[in-house]
């Protein structure tokens, strides 16, 4: 059993413990994620980087930014299943795509979208104006 399916099983056997399937349907699962990716946004929120590299420094606030994205990912994994997507083949499939899509030739460096790298359209090279 793989790690992700180790954890979705505690998870899921936490919900259903407490009767809460009933109560995770995929709209509300996605609404529920959506909210959680939200916290940690908060967590970064009115921070420059040198603010976020030191708050990642300190025990307190890495707790916080853990527990966030630990919330993130149980409901991550809710939807998928619920949804009945393996997210491991997903990723796999989507990492292919982002392949194909991004060349390193064309890609490097920059933070150009898929779309605009052939074009040149809107280059944004790193360090770059």
């Amino acid at each position: 059993m793989s790690d992700l399916q180790e954890l979705l099983t505690r998870i899921k056997t936490f919900r259903d413990r407490r009767d809460w399937k009933q109560f995770h349907r995929p709209k509300d699962l996605a609404e529920a994620l959506s909210i959680e990716a939200g916290e940690v946004l908060e967590l970064f929120l009115w921070k420059n980087h040198d603010e976020i590299s030191e708050a990642l420094k300190h025990t307190t606030y890495r707790e916080e930014l853990s527990d966030e994205l630990a919330d993130v990912l149980h409901y991550l994994l809710l939807l998928a299943d619920a949804a009945g997507i393996d997210l491991v083949q997903a990723s796999k499939h989507k990492l292919q795509i982002a392949e194909q899509n991004y060349p390193v030739e064309k890609s490097k460096g920059t933070a150009t979208k898929y779309t605009k790298l052939s074009s040149g359209e809107y280059p944004h090279q790193q360090g770059q104006e």
